[in-house]
């Protein structure tokens, strides 16, 4: 379905410059095709509220990401005005997008009213979480770029098939506003329905969008034997603070020094939710087994208040991100959930974590969000050594080389 869509010209949401004349001009086409799946949220603390609702009013404990969703939410439920309900929020343990949602709210609140005067605590199991979750979408785009006789891009073309989720263009966001100085560029988007319940997760769109487009990138690089730091570098010259990032994640990662015998470098850049971050992951593979080594990972995010939970917001975006570049997809059989817990539902385990680097770049630019900075980019930076290490193009997550030819 998403690839028949990505076969037809889809609703335009960038078109600058005239792609299909530069297209045709090219001294080179290249074509690729990149998938991800559906993933849970999955935050160590399964979904959960208590509440006490009574005639005249109604309170909730719980860790909401939306308290507004929350409120009208128990609006609904108990016929209450807003004045007569209490949102009292709780420090949560994750949440990752899955909190922004009510449907766990709802269930406890409904009970709630048929108990009137009783408090009531609802948790969800692990199981009633992963298979009842609001997933990150599936997603599918297809890339066309062509080069000129020196290997540089001067068209770009992506058609995007993704459900809709969230604001207008949280779909395509991390390719529909790629700063990489491309004059020519078009991209569409589709948005099926399919009837699986999707929403935020963390870092959005840019969550499968960053790998598809760093991916890609990579591939126009490898396509005339570019060095993948030296030709972001030239088409980023218009974007000095993701120019910084890129180069300062370079040289803290001795990028172009030499490495350990069947160790491997890849990088990958990204701007999202107001911050700049690189990363240059180094890799090895072994009996078509990926291990990560260390991620180095230099960020830009404004004005820094706390050191400290910088780096441990990044150093958790990047666990994040790799759980899901290596392990982690949520299927379906016969409409149902295959996956209940940890056993398929698999997590970076301690014994996989590599380490982590972390460089701020001092700024005195407004501060950027950083708990979802680092998310996007880890995919990208690992899969894009893989390819160093292996020749191999990894273009479906999670990744399995042994499955491509």
């Amino acid at each position: 379905m998403f690839a028949d869509m990505c076969q037809q010209p889809g609703t335009s949401v960038r078109n600058a410059g005239n792609v299909d004349t530069a297209m045709a001009g090219a001294a080179r086409k290249i074509e690729a095709v990149y998938e991800a799946p559906y993933l849970s949220h999955a935050p160590m603390e399964p979904l959960n509220a208590t509440v006490l609702v009574t005639d005249n009013h109604c309170d909730i404990w719980v860790g909401s990401q939306i308290q507004t969703v929350a409120l009208q939410t128990a609006m609904k439920v108990t016929g209450l005005a807003e004045n007569e309900i209490d949102i009292r929020t709780q420090f949560l343990g994750g949440g990752f997008g899955r909190r922004g949602s009510d449907d766990y709210i709802e269930e406890a609140v409904e009970i709630g009213k048929h108990m009137k005067g009783t408090p009531v605590k609802l948790v969800w199991s692990r199981e009633d979480d992963l298979q009842h979750d609001n997933y990150r979408p599936m997603s599918y785009t297809k890339f066309t770029a062509g080069l000129d006789a020196d290997g540089w891009p001067v068209a770009f073309h992506a058609r995007i098939a993704c459900p809709p989720f969230g604001q207008p263009g949280t779909a395509t966001e991390g390719i529909q506003d790629m700063r990489y100085g491309i004059a020519n560029v078009r991209v569409e988007a589709h948005a099926p329905d399919v009837g699986i319940p999707v929403s935020y997760w963390r870092s959005v769109g840019y969550s499968q969008n960053t790998f598809f487009m760093e991916a890609f990138v990579d591939e126009m690089a490898a396509a005339t034997k570019k060095d993948p730091v030296e030709f972001r570098r030239k088409l980023l010259g218009a974007q000095p603070r993701m120019l910084a990032v890129l180069n300062l994640a370079a040289e803290k990662a001795g990028w172009g020094t030499p490495l350990p015998a069947g160790r491997f470098r890849g990088v990958s850049v990204v701007n999202n939710i107001g911050s700049f971050n690189a990363q240059v992951a180094e890799v090895s593979v072994a009996d078509n087994k990926i291990k990560v080594h260390r991620v180095v990972c230099a960020v830009d995010c404004g004005v820094v208040v706390n050191p400290a939970i910088v780096a441990q917001q990044m150093e958790s975006g990047v666990v994040y991100g790799l759980s899901a570049a290596l392990k982690q997809a949520i299927t379906l059989d016969k409409g149902r959930v295959v996956q209940q817990n940890f056993n398929n539902y698999d997590p970076l385990r301690i014994d996989e974590m590599p380490k982590v680097e972390v460089h701020i770049v001092p700024s005195t630019a407004n501060p950027g969000g950083i708990g979802e900075a680092s998310t996007p980019t880890a995919a990208p930076a690992v899969l894009n050594a893989v390819f160093a290490a292996t020749g191999k193009r990894v273009r479906m997550l999670p990744a399995k080389l042994a499955d491509i030819a």
